[in-house]
């Protein structure tokens, strides 16, 4: 495991705790020696990565997408052998994957691509994988993603379902080099319009107590109770409601967030597959501008959006990892 933050960490630890021996590796040595603590390999360079595995190799990369995966992975190239692995669990551009999965090709090392969603919570909730790749490379890694997806656990079973029964464990093999990740796109896609659903819903019922309104009109919601209800029975109940709940029972009026939205690529790059395919997007569009608009603007709904983003991946505000727009 290369990359030892919020996530790389979490699944390093998982993998551990489930029976795999994990070679670990990050430019913090400090984080390097938390991992070395819980039964880790510590690996002061990416060579001494590679030498502490054995063949075939299988290395997966958590970084920010961009230059530093971009670097890590040629110098990666460089060091593995034919048969080899690697593995991009970031979010990546889908179209950076198809021409990596090519160029290492000539060399014989393969490339996987995982769409990985589960935040901070995934080292006990386990990860929801899109996976992208050859099959018998996927089929190979299966003990890898079987481990680190959550399972069937407590969620009810689909009445019918006959379709690969690694989905209903978490996990899919989503086709060739690139499909892992543009299935992931489109998740953080949909993620940023519920996301926004959500948040102008609440807005909207703390500003009924309004004295601009008719006295007879105004209500005093009390939102803590409201998204607790929902949670329980209702047909807009979903785990960002889960979070919501949270971030309003800890903080009501969310003084601690200034609203400014970031907002990490994906949402972007879902809008431009929309372009190219001509496929109307019009509430993923409107939540992605409304993001942007918020850097400038704040409402209490926008607050709300940077609570939930805090919720499930510890992001702070004013940390966007968002890449410059492509041509």
């Amino acid at each position: 495991m290369i990359g030892l933050g919020r996530m790389g960490g979490n699944i390093a630890r998982r993998l551990i705790n489930n029976g795999h021996e994990v070679a670990v590796y990050d430019v913090n040595p400090k984080s390097v020696a938390e991992l070395a603590a819980a039964q880790a390999k510590p690996a002061d360079s990416l060579e001494g990565l590679v030498q502490a595995l054995t063949t075939p190799r299988a290395v997966w990369v958590m970084l920010p997408a961009g230059n530093i995966t971009e670097s890590t992975i040629e110098t990666l190239s460089g060091l593995l052998e034919a048969g080899d692995t690697i593995i991009d669990g970031g979010n990546t551009f889908y179209k950076d994957d198809i021409r990596r999965a090519k160029a290492l090709l000539s060399k014989g090392i393969h490339y996987v691509d995982v769409g990985t969603s589960g935040g901070v919570w995934g080292v006990e909730r386990g990860y929801c994988m899109m996976i992208g790749g050859e099959k018998a490379v996927v089929d190979r890694l299966d003990p890898i993603f079987g481990t680190l997806a959550p399972g069937l656990g407590n969620i009810e079973r689909t009445p019918g379902y006959k379709g690969d029964p690694r989905a209903e464990r978490g996990y899919i093999h989503s086709g060739p080099p690139g499909a892992g990740h543009f299935v992931k796109m489109v998740h953080n896609g949909i993620e940023y319009g519920l996301m926004q659903a959500y948040a102008e819903g609440f807005d909207i019922l703390r500003g009924k107590s309004s004295t601009k309104l008719p006295t007879d009109e105004q209500f005093t919601i009390d939102l803590p109770d409201t998204a607790e209800v929902w949670r329980r029975g209702s047909v807009i109940s979903s785990w960002l409601l889960d979070l919501t709940s949270m971030a309003l029972t800890e903080s009501p009026a969310l003084e601690e967030f200034t609203g400014a939205v970031d907002d990490s690529g994906e949402g972007r790059w879902t809008i431009n597959a929309a372009i190219e395919e001509a496929v109307p997007a019009d509430v993923l569009t409107a939540a992605l501008f409304a993001r942007f608009r918020s850097r400038i603007d704040h409402s209490f709904g926008d607050k709300l959006l940077s609570a939930m983003r805090n919720k499930f991946g510890g992001h702070v505000e004013g940390h966007s990892n968002a890449p410059s727009i492509r041509s």
